[in-house]
């Protein structure tokens, strides 16, 4: 199964100049944890509820702190066309629940999470997947922030 198969394809992005106080409204609204941050037809970043708890409400930065002070811009993604077990592999290695999704002209397209792949592949899969993902630090580490 290719992801494009598994994705989800209502997606809504922010931008980095936008506040985390609308971020997180916009999770609120469309019940995500996740939106990726664009700019000018660019994927330059995702900004997660965690990151805000974490990176700014934690650290005491105000309601009107930009996007682009707390997103992580290393962004990692995976192709459309790419198999959804491969990419669940790579989940699991690197540590990630979701993924945004690009076309091979790299324009995004899609979002795809841990939970579609649940729903989509078998569970032995699944399992390794969600395991790699759930082992303490990683990259994606908020201990690594200041």
């Amino acid at each position: 199964m290719k992801v494009r198969d598994a994705m989800s394809t209502d997606i809504a992005l922010v931008s980095p100049d936008e506040t985390i106080q609308e971020a997180a409204r916009a999770m609120a609204t469309r019940d995500v944890g996740a939106l990726p941050v664009g700019e000018n037809d660019r994927l330059v970043g995702m900004v997660t509820d965690r990151d805000i708890a974490v990176r700014a409400v934690a650290r005491g930065l105000p309601a009107e702190t930009k996007v682009r002070e707390i997103m992580s811009s290393e962004i990692r993604y995976c192709f459309d066309d790419q198999d959804l077990d491969d990419i669940a592999a790579n989940m699991g290695h690197i540590q990630v629940r979701r993924l945004p999704v690009v076309n091979r002209d790299k324009r995004l397209v899609g979002i795809v999470s841990i939970s579609d792949v649940a729903a989509c592949e078998d569970e032995k899969k699944t399992g390794r997947a969600v395991a790699g993902i759930s082992t303490p630090g990683g990259a994606h580490s908020q201990q690594a922030m200041h």
